[in-house]
């Protein structure tokens, strides 16, 4: 179980590079949620830690929203643009990814949220969002474990 649990992020990360479809290189990627789980500002062992390390690695500017988390977050991730809104992450972002499943993302206005992403792309690394839905309001919808 420990195994699966350190390769996670690492799946994670693929799947968010997957959805892009391209080199990360100067792309930007909006973050909602940061903290190890919802309704904490626990950023210890926060898959969040090594999704977002890893797409730097690859070239991708992150820009990021967590609702208690920021502060704790700046100990372990350099060079991220901490926004003020969950919207704010999403500004010209060629995608968005949901790592953390705070409640206050279940009501997302998402017509709101498409004009300010620079591409339709939202990766759901929680599953809060239902996919028929998600495309039907014109995203490039990824989740995990589902069609």
């Amino acid at each position: 179980m420990i195994q699966v649990n350190n390769e996670r992020p690492g799946i994670m990360l693929e799947k968010i590079v997957s959805a892009v479809g391209r080199d990360l290189k100067g792309l930007t990627v909006g973050i909602l949620g940061l903290t190890f789980k919802p309704n904490t500002d626990d950023m210890r062992e926060s898959p969040t830690i090594p999704i977002i390390r890893g797409l730097q690695e690859r070239g991708a500017e992150i820009q990021a929203y967590d609702p208690a988390g920021m502060e704790q977050a700046k100990a372990y991730l350099e060079d991220v643009d901490y926004k003020t809104d969950l919207y704010g992450a999403a500004v010209n972002a060629d995608a968005l990814v949901l790592a953390t499943e705070w409640n206050r993302f279940r009501n997302i206005d998402w017509n709101r949220m498409k004009e300010l992403l620079s591409r339709p792309i939202v990766v759901d690394l929680r599953n809060m969002y239902d996919p028929e839905r998600m495309r039907a309001l014109g995203f490039e919808y990824t989740s995990v474990g589902r069609p």
